[in-house]
């Protein structure tokens, strides 16, 4: 499933869309396709794992899940949730969820909670973790409503990077520590779309998808974490599993 940063590339791919006006539009989503045809698209805007299509009074909401995909002036051999054609080019979207939205983007979006945008806001985050109390840390940062766009990889690097135990509970947690985890993830995101820019971002991983910890040197443990029951890798020598209750 793409992650935040993969978002924001694919918005910088297309936004060269944006004033443009649709002369066909097609697809199997199950959406009012013909309802945007004739209109020109006002924006292209990304949010967490969400690709935004705006026009004037709604919006479309594209998620790529898990095998979703994408293709700009050219085709695959399967047929598109939704194809956009216009004067000078073509857009198709593959597999993924298509939902049409009334209303205006920032009614629906919070961006202090999108770990990509300029107004995201780490104390906010923090105050979720504390909130979150009993909740193990590899579940919390995969919260969409609180960290937008981190997905299963951001969230193997950052807990690597930091030290921390992915089945760590939020609650004993020492608060320079939680700073710290906010800190870095933030930081991580843009490492991941430099990175993803020069299409060199799996030579980065340190942990994920690893079975030897780059630092100790040790066995990395694969294990489904936290209720979600995603896929965590760590080494049990160099991240801590903090107990002691720290978080006040």
């Amino acid at each position: 499933m793409p992650e935040g940063p993969s978002i924001v590339i694919l918005k910088e791919e297309l936004i060269k869309f944006k004033g443009k006006k649709i002369i066909e539009i097609s697809g199997n989503a199950k959406i009012d396709l013909q309802r945007m045809k004739g209109l020109k698209i006002l924006d292209m805007r990304s949010w967490g794992k969400h690709f935004l299509i705006c026009f004037d009074g709604f919006f479309i909401r594209i998620h790529l899940l898990m095998f979703g995909s994408y293709r700009i002036n050219e085709r695959k051999e399967l047929d598109p949730r939704l194809r956009m054609r216009f004067k000078d080019g073509e857009l198709n979207f593959y597999t993924c969820s298509i939902k049409l939205i009334e209303g205006e983007v920032d009614e629906f979006y919070d961006w202090e909670s999108d770990t990509m945008s300029e107004k995201w806001n780490p104390s906010k985050a923090l105050k979720a973790l504390k909130y979150k109390e009993k909740e193990m840390i590899c579940d919390s940062l995969m919260d969409q409503e609180v960290f937008a766009g981190v997905g299963n990889i951001i969230k193997n690097e950052v807990l690597f990077i930091t030290k921390v135990h992915p089945e760590t509970i939020n609650n004993n947690i020492p608060v320079k520590k939680a700073k710290e985890v906010v800190k870095v993830l933030r930081e991580f995101c843009f490492d991941f779309l430099r990175w993803k820019r020069k299409f060199e971002l799996k030579k980065h991983y340190r942990i994920y998808t690893k079975k030897v910890c780059p630092d100790c040197g040790g066995n990395v443990k694969l294990k489904q974490t936290g209720h979600r029951m995603r896929r965590s890798f760590f080494c049990i020598n160099c991240q801590v599993l903090y107990k002691k209750k720290t978080i006040t």
